[in-house]
């Protein structure tokens, strides 16, 4: 019984210690990101797991398999977290693209694609550019990213988060593309 316990203590603990570090990258995500109440629940359970796995290592300090344990589950709960909140895309973002010479052809490849933009006339370092910029659910980044590689991939592409945005943006979109139902709001609002 105690050699079962010997290498189970700190597969309960690695995996626990996963669990926790797991839900604290998705909550401070949430957090940067204004999500209040999903961060709130986050990190209860993350607290709740931290709090039992702190007190199996303590009440069985005397293997050194159980800090390992808790340092190897440490490190893959932040990669697994990471990992996690990737496939998830959760989120707004606001993309920026500056590109010397494909400015027109991207433009139109992306409100062809259902994306709003809006683009300013810029000085590169050395040439005129074109900056573009569109704010979008993150979920919808690699549609962008294609695009871009696509029609121009000497083009520049930055991401960074939104925390906050004004979703009223309709003179951005494109009346053609609005869903049935949304032109149908509309047409009942006098909109």
């Amino acid at each position: 019984m105690f050699e079962l316990s010997a290498f189970l203590m700190p597969l309960i603990i690695f995996v626990s210690r996963i669990a926790d570090v797991s839900l604290g990258t998705l909550r401070i995500t949430m957090v940067s990101r204004g999500y209040k109440i999903e961060s709130a629940i986050l990190g209860f359970f993350e607290v709740l797991i931290w709090v039992i796995v702190v007190a199996q290592l303590l009440t069985n300090l005397d293997h050194w398999m159980n800090y390992v344990a808790y340092a190897a589950g440490f490190s893959a709960g932040t990669f697994i977290g990471l990992y996690i909140e990737d496939m998830m895309k959760v989120g707004t973002v606001l993309v920026r693209i500056i590109t010397l010479q494909k400015s027109r052809e991207l433009i139109e490849a992306l409100k062809e694609a259902g994306v709003a933009v809006t683009s300013i006339d810029a000085k590169g370092g050395y040439n005129d550019v074109k900056v573009i910029f569109t704010v979008m659910k993150r979920k919808k980044l690699n549609k962008v990213f294609a695009i871009v590689k696509e029609i121009d991939p000497e083009a520049f592409f930055s991401t960074e988060d939104v925390k906050y945005s004004n979703k009223h943006h309709d003179h951005l979109v494109n009346p053609n593309q609005r869903s049935p139902i949304d032109r149908l709001l509309r047409i009942r609002k006098g909109v």
